[in-house]
């Protein structure tokens, strides 16, 4: 679900995974047509370091969200 907010509104992502300040950058972002498939492309990539980081997390011990 977070990966087609990633690809449809990408700004949204950044709140959903906590970084709003990235997430504001983002908006302003992809505001212009061309910097939508950039935004995209940061979304995704931002996701996959998140979901990584919960998965490092979780393997340490600390169960964190």
């Amino acid at each position: 679900m977070r990966l087609l907010i990633a690809l449809l509104l990408p700004w949204l992502l950044f709140f959903t995974i906590g970084r709003p300040i990235a997430g504001i950058i983002c908006l302003i972002l992809q505001i212009t047509l061309l910097g939508w498939i950039p935004a995209a492309i940061w979304a995704a990539y931002a996701l996959s370091q998140y979901n990584t980081d919960k998965k490092i997390s979780n393997a340490m011990g600390g169960g964190q969200e």
